[in-house]
């Protein structure tokens, strides 16, 4: 089941967010979602790529940035607003 970490910070500040990952591949695609309620589906918000696929990424939205390593994925929200709680995951596509 997925570990779960409760994080806060004031408005206006940025947060970081931190997943581990273990796979034996080394083409690695890491996704974040945001899952804002339950009435709706969680919400892409980047991939970004690890190991041999390191130079990959994709992030529509310039408020988020994202850093990887062989075994952990960052995800950091920048000028944070109420809006952005809820609850965040993280998901491993190996290839």
């Amino acid at each position: 089941s997925p570990v779960e970490h409760e994080v806060s910070e004031r408005e206006g500040e940025s947060v970081s967010l931190t997943c581990e990952y273990e796979t034996n591949t080394n083409d690695v695609h890491l996704y974040w979602y945001r899952h804002h309620s339950d009435l709706q589906a969680p919400q892409f918000i980047l991939w970004k790529g690890a190991r041999e696929a390191s130079s990959g990424e994709y992030i529509p939205d310039k408020r988020y940035e994202s850093k990887t390593s062989v075994n952990s994925t960052e995800l950091t929200i920048k000028t944070l607003t109420l809006a952005d709680t809820g609850l965040y995951y993280c998901a491993l596509e190996t290839q």
